[in-house]
């Protein structure tokens, strides 16, 4: 199974920059050891285990509460039985479909 997991924590209240509130969250994404992409309006987090991203996903906004009062959590959820690797995988294959590489976010 895999899920790909879009979140995107955003404090309110805490002024027009909240860098500072979003690396500690994605600090304990990438510390997880999950595969993900930052991107400027979210992360996106993939996973073989439901209860592990979930669990992930709940440490960032436990993190984010002992500082924030009020939090905006947007998230989209794409489950799929039996494929793994799909932030890479996903992205090549609209590639291949339009014929050669298109921007995306390289890391």
């Amino acid at each position: 199974m895999s899920i790909l997991v879009f979140v995107s924590m955003t404090p309110l209240g805490k002024g027009e920059s909240v860098s500072e509130y979003v690396a500690k969250v994605v600090d304990i994404i990438d510390r997880s050891g999950l595969p993900y992409v930052l991107t400027p309006m979210g992360t996106i987090i993939e996973g073989e285990d439901w209860d592990e991203v979930m669990g992930v996903l709940k440490r960032g906004f436990e993190e984010l509460k002992k500082e924030c009062s009020r939090i905006s959590i947007t998230m989209k959820v794409d489950y799929r039985e039996g494929k793994s690797g799909r932030l890479k995988s996903k992205v090549e294959s609209v590639q291949e479909k339009i014929g050669r590489e298109i921007k995306t976010l390289k890391g």
